[in-house]
Protein backbone atom coordinates (compact mmCIF):
# COMPACT_ATOMS: atom_id res chain seq x y z
CA UNK A 1 0.00 0.00 0.00
CA UNK A 2 2.85 2.41 0.86
CA UNK A 3 4.40 1.77 -2.59
CA UNK A 4 1.10 2.18 -4.43
CA UNK A 5 0.25 5.58 -2.98
CA UNK A 6 3.23 7.44 -4.54
CA UNK A 7 2.46 5.80 -7.89
CA UNK A 8 -1.18 6.87 -7.68
CA UNK A 9 -0.15 10.39 -6.71
CA UNK A 10 2.29 10.63 -9.63
CA UNK A 11 -0.36 9.34 -12.02
CA UNK A 12 -2.86 11.87 -10.69
CA UNK A 13 -0.39 14.74 -11.21
CA UNK A 14 0.28 13.62 -14.79
CA UNK A 15 -3.44 13.45 -15.52
CA UNK A 16 -4.06 16.92 -14.05
CA UNK A 17 -1.33 18.56 -16.12
CA UNK A 18 -2.36 16.74 -19.28
CA UNK A 19 -5.93 18.00 -18.92
CA UNK A 20 -5.18 21.57 -17.80
CA UNK A 21 -3.96 22.99 -21.15
CA UNK A 22 -7.07 21.77 -22.94
CA UNK A 23 -9.31 23.14 -20.22
CA UNK A 24 -7.43 26.44 -20.09
CA UNK A 25 -7.47 26.97 -23.85
CA UNK A 26 -10.15 29.48 -24.84
CA UNK A 27 -12.18 28.09 -27.74
CA UNK A 28 -13.32 31.58 -28.75
CA UNK A 29 -11.77 33.44 -31.64
CA UNK A 30 -9.74 36.36 -30.22
CA UNK A 31 -9.54 39.67 -32.09
CA UNK A 32 -7.51 42.82 -31.44
CA UNK A 33 -9.15 45.90 -32.87
CA UNK A 34 -9.09 49.66 -32.80
CA UNK A 35 -11.05 51.65 -30.23
CA UNK A 36 -13.31 53.18 -32.89
CA UNK A 37 -14.98 49.86 -33.79
CA UNK A 38 -15.60 49.28 -30.09
CA UNK A 39 -16.54 52.80 -28.94
CA UNK A 40 -19.07 53.29 -31.70
CA UNK A 41 -20.92 50.08 -30.80
CA UNK A 42 -20.33 48.47 -34.21
CA UNK A 43 -18.86 45.31 -32.69
CA UNK A 44 -21.85 44.96 -30.37
CA UNK A 45 -23.89 44.41 -33.53
CA UNK A 46 -21.35 42.75 -35.82
CA UNK A 47 -19.97 40.06 -33.48
CA UNK A 48 -23.37 38.63 -32.39
CA UNK A 49 -24.36 38.43 -36.07
CA UNK A 50 -21.14 36.51 -36.80
CA UNK A 51 -21.76 34.09 -33.94
CA UNK A 52 -25.38 33.57 -34.93
CA UNK A 53 -24.50 32.76 -38.54
CA UNK A 54 -21.39 30.64 -37.92
CA UNK A 55 -21.70 29.32 -34.37
CA UNK A 56 -18.21 30.69 -33.63
CA UNK A 57 -17.79 32.61 -30.37
CA UNK A 58 -15.65 35.72 -30.62
CA UNK A 59 -14.00 37.97 -28.05
CA UNK A 60 -12.12 41.18 -28.67
CA UNK A 61 -9.77 43.65 -27.07
CA UNK A 62 -9.94 47.28 -28.19
CA UNK A 63 -6.76 49.35 -28.28
CA UNK A 64 -4.79 51.56 -30.65
CA UNK A 65 -3.81 50.00 -33.97
CA UNK A 66 -0.11 50.05 -33.03
CA UNK A 67 -0.80 47.97 -29.92
CA UNK A 68 -3.23 45.74 -31.81
CA UNK A 69 -0.55 44.91 -34.36
CA UNK A 70 1.86 44.18 -31.51
CA UNK A 71 -0.65 41.76 -29.97
CA UNK A 72 -0.74 39.94 -33.30
CA UNK A 73 3.05 39.98 -33.54
CA UNK A 74 3.24 38.43 -30.06
CA UNK A 75 0.73 35.69 -31.01
CA UNK A 76 -1.73 36.89 -28.35
CA UNK A 77 -4.71 37.09 -30.74
CA UNK A 78 -5.95 35.28 -33.84
CA UNK A 79 -7.18 38.11 -36.06
CA UNK A 80 -6.97 41.92 -36.32
CA UNK A 81 -9.39 44.64 -37.41
CA UNK A 82 -7.37 47.83 -37.73
CA UNK A 83 -7.05 51.11 -39.67
CA UNK A 84 -3.47 52.08 -40.50
CA UNK A 85 -2.84 50.84 -44.06
CA UNK A 86 0.89 51.59 -44.26
CA UNK A 87 1.59 49.89 -40.92
CA UNK A 88 -0.68 46.96 -41.87
CA UNK A 89 1.12 46.36 -45.16
CA UNK A 90 4.49 46.39 -43.39
CA UNK A 91 3.09 44.00 -40.77
CA UNK A 92 2.12 41.55 -43.52
CA UNK A 93 5.38 42.07 -45.45
CA UNK A 94 7.34 41.30 -42.29
CA UNK A 95 5.55 37.95 -42.03
CA UNK A 96 3.36 38.64 -39.01
CA UNK A 97 -0.01 38.58 -40.79
CA UNK A 98 -1.70 37.08 -43.84
CA UNK A 99 -4.69 37.79 -46.02
CA UNK A 100 -5.16 41.53 -45.40
CA UNK A 101 -8.59 42.52 -46.73
CA UNK A 102 -10.15 45.97 -46.85
CA UNK A 103 -13.66 45.82 -45.42
CA UNK A 104 -14.98 49.35 -44.73
CA UNK A 105 -14.05 53.00 -44.43
CA UNK A 106 -15.12 56.35 -43.07
CA UNK A 107 -13.10 59.55 -42.80
CA UNK A 108 -11.23 61.68 -40.32
CA UNK A 109 -12.41 65.16 -39.35
CA UNK A 110 -10.90 67.99 -37.33
CA UNK A 111 -13.23 69.22 -34.62
CA UNK A 112 -13.16 72.24 -32.36
CA UNK A 113 -15.26 74.72 -30.38
CA UNK A 114 -17.99 76.74 -32.06
CA UNK A 115 -16.00 79.93 -31.36
CA UNK A 116 -13.13 78.49 -33.46
CA UNK A 117 -10.32 80.62 -31.94
CA UNK A 118 -7.80 79.57 -34.61
CA UNK A 119 -10.22 80.30 -37.46
CA UNK A 120 -9.89 76.93 -39.18
CA UNK A 121 -13.51 76.41 -40.23
CA UNK A 122 -13.77 75.30 -43.87
CA UNK A 123 -10.01 75.38 -44.49
CA UNK A 124 -7.90 72.61 -45.95
CA UNK A 125 -6.21 70.29 -43.49
CA UNK A 126 -2.79 71.85 -44.07
CA UNK A 127 -4.11 75.40 -43.70
CA UNK A 128 -6.00 74.42 -40.54
CA UNK A 129 -2.97 72.86 -38.86
CA UNK A 130 -0.87 75.88 -39.79
CA UNK A 131 -3.46 78.20 -38.24
CA UNK A 132 -3.62 76.13 -35.05
CA UNK A 133 0.17 76.26 -34.75
CA UNK A 134 0.37 79.98 -35.48
CA UNK A 135 -2.32 80.78 -32.90
CA UNK A 136 -0.93 78.36 -30.33
CA UNK A 137 -4.45 76.99 -29.92
CA UNK A 138 -4.86 73.82 -27.84
CA UNK A 139 -4.69 70.65 -29.93
CA UNK A 140 -5.31 67.31 -28.20
CA UNK A 141 -3.50 64.37 -29.77
CA UNK A 142 -3.97 60.75 -28.78
CA UNK A 143 -0.20 60.33 -28.82
CA UNK A 144 -0.59 56.55 -28.54
CA UNK A 145 0.59 55.22 -31.92
CA UNK A 146 -3.00 54.33 -32.81
CA UNK A 147 -4.25 54.43 -36.38
CA UNK A 148 -5.66 57.89 -35.70
CA UNK A 149 -2.36 59.08 -34.23
CA UNK A 150 -0.45 57.67 -37.19
CA UNK A 151 -2.75 59.56 -39.58
CA UNK A 152 -2.36 62.77 -37.56
CA UNK A 153 1.43 62.55 -37.90
CA UNK A 154 1.00 62.15 -41.67
CA UNK A 155 -1.13 65.31 -41.75
CA UNK A 156 1.50 67.42 -39.96
CA UNK A 157 4.14 66.11 -42.35
CA UNK A 158 1.93 66.73 -45.38
CA UNK A 159 1.48 70.32 -44.18
CA UNK A 160 5.29 70.66 -44.10
CA UNK A 161 5.11 71.26 -40.34
CA UNK A 162 7.19 69.55 -37.65
CA UNK A 163 5.27 67.44 -35.17
CA UNK A 164 4.75 69.89 -32.27
CA UNK A 165 5.43 67.35 -29.51
CA UNK A 166 7.28 69.85 -27.29
CA UNK A 167 4.85 72.75 -27.69
CA UNK A 168 2.81 73.71 -24.63
CA UNK A 169 -0.40 73.95 -26.67
CA UNK A 170 0.00 70.39 -28.01
CA UNK A 171 -1.53 67.96 -25.49
CA UNK A 172 -0.72 64.25 -25.86
CA UNK A 173 -3.39 62.37 -23.95
CA UNK A 174 -2.16 58.80 -24.34
CA UNK A 175 -5.82 57.77 -24.25
CA UNK A 176 -8.57 56.56 -26.58
CA UNK A 177 -10.56 58.72 -28.96
CA UNK A 178 -13.60 59.52 -26.83
CA UNK A 179 -11.39 60.40 -23.86
CA UNK A 180 -9.23 62.60 -26.09
CA UNK A 181 -12.29 64.40 -27.46
CA UNK A 182 -13.45 65.08 -23.92
CA UNK A 183 -10.04 66.48 -22.98
CA UNK A 184 -10.10 68.76 -26.03
CA UNK A 185 -13.59 69.92 -25.06
CA UNK A 186 -12.49 70.69 -21.50
CA UNK A 187 -9.65 72.82 -22.88
CA UNK A 188 -11.81 74.46 -25.59
CA UNK A 189 -9.33 73.04 -28.08
CA UNK A 190 -9.14 71.05 -31.28
CA UNK A 191 -8.54 67.41 -32.08
CA UNK A 192 -8.78 64.96 -34.96
CA UNK A 193 -11.15 62.01 -34.82
CA UNK A 194 -12.70 59.45 -37.11
CA UNK A 195 -16.23 60.41 -38.09
CA UNK A 196 -17.77 57.29 -36.56
CA UNK A 197 -16.45 58.11 -33.09
CA UNK A 198 -17.51 61.73 -33.50
CA UNK A 199 -21.08 60.62 -34.25
CA UNK A 200 -20.98 58.47 -31.11
CA UNK A 201 -19.72 61.49 -29.16
CA UNK A 202 -22.47 63.60 -30.67
CA UNK A 203 -25.04 61.01 -29.60
CA UNK A 204 -23.58 60.97 -26.08
CA UNK A 205 -24.05 64.74 -25.98
CA UNK A 206 -27.67 64.33 -27.12
CA UNK A 207 -26.98 66.16 -30.37
CA UNK A 208 -25.43 69.23 -28.74
CA UNK A 209 -21.68 68.52 -28.60
CA UNK A 210 -19.27 71.21 -27.34
CA UNK A 211 -16.99 70.43 -30.30
CA UNK A 212 -18.14 70.64 -33.92
CA UNK A 213 -16.75 69.42 -37.22
CA UNK A 214 -14.74 72.29 -38.70
CA UNK A 215 -12.53 70.62 -41.31
CA UNK A 216 -13.56 67.70 -43.50
CA UNK A 217 -13.57 66.37 -47.04
CA UNK A 218 -9.86 66.35 -48.01
CA UNK A 219 -8.88 63.14 -49.81
CA UNK A 220 -6.07 62.57 -47.31
CA UNK A 221 -8.67 62.14 -44.55
CA UNK A 222 -9.86 58.76 -45.85
CA UNK A 223 -9.93 56.19 -43.03
CA UNK A 224 -9.69 52.63 -44.34
CA UNK A 225 -10.29 49.58 -42.12
CA UNK A 226 -8.98 46.09 -42.84
CA UNK A 227 -9.03 42.61 -41.36
CA UNK A 228 -5.80 40.57 -41.10
CA UNK A 229 -5.31 36.99 -39.94
CA UNK A 230 -2.28 36.32 -37.75
CA UNK A 231 0.29 34.22 -39.61
CA UNK A 232 -0.08 30.57 -38.47
CA UNK A 233 3.46 29.80 -39.63
CA UNK A 234 4.80 32.12 -36.91
CA UNK A 235 2.13 31.54 -34.28
CA UNK A 236 1.45 27.83 -34.13
CA UNK A 237 -1.32 28.10 -31.58
CA UNK A 238 -3.53 30.62 -33.36
CA UNK A 239 -7.00 29.63 -34.55
CA UNK A 240 -6.22 30.31 -38.18
CA UNK A 241 -9.18 28.40 -39.60
CA UNK A 242 -11.59 30.42 -37.44
CA UNK A 243 -9.76 33.64 -38.28
CA UNK A 244 -10.20 32.95 -41.99
CA UNK A 245 -13.87 32.15 -41.48
CA UNK A 246 -14.30 35.54 -39.84
CA UNK A 247 -12.31 37.21 -42.62
CA UNK A 248 -14.51 35.61 -45.28
CA UNK A 249 -17.66 36.43 -43.33
CA UNK A 250 -16.90 40.09 -42.64
CA UNK A 251 -16.05 40.61 -46.32
CA UNK A 252 -19.23 38.83 -47.39
CA UNK A 253 -22.63 40.22 -48.28
CA UNK A 254 -24.29 39.58 -44.91
CA UNK A 255 -21.68 41.40 -42.80
CA UNK A 256 -21.25 44.17 -45.34
CA UNK A 257 -24.97 44.87 -45.01
CA UNK A 258 -24.71 44.94 -41.20
CA UNK A 259 -21.87 47.48 -41.49
CA UNK A 260 -23.74 49.63 -43.99
CA UNK A 261 -26.95 49.57 -41.96
CA UNK A 262 -25.28 50.52 -38.67
CA UNK A 263 -26.37 54.02 -37.69
CA UNK A 264 -26.52 56.40 -34.76
CA UNK A 265 -28.84 59.40 -34.78
CA UNK A 266 -29.78 58.34 -38.30
CA UNK A 267 -26.20 58.78 -39.51
CA UNK A 268 -24.10 56.09 -41.17
CA UNK A 269 -20.79 55.53 -39.36
CA UNK A 270 -18.98 53.20 -41.77
CA UNK A 271 -19.21 52.46 -45.48
CA UNK A 272 -18.61 48.81 -46.49
CA UNK A 273 -16.12 48.35 -49.33
CA UNK A 274 -14.93 44.74 -49.32
CA UNK A 275 -13.95 43.50 -52.77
Amino acid sequence: MMRIRPLLMALLIVLIFSVLPAAAADPALMMATTTSTDNTGLLDVLVPAFTQETGIEMKWTATGTGKALKLGENCDVDVLMVHAPAAEKKYVADGFGVNRREIMYNDFVIIGPQADPAGIRGKSVSAALTAIRDKGAVFASRGDNSGTNKKEKILWKNAALPLPEKEAWYVQTGQGMLATINIAAERAGYTMTDRGTYIKYEANMKGQPPLNILVEGDAILLNQYSVIAVNPERCKGVKHELAMKFSDWVAGASAQKVIGDFRLMGKQLFTPNAK
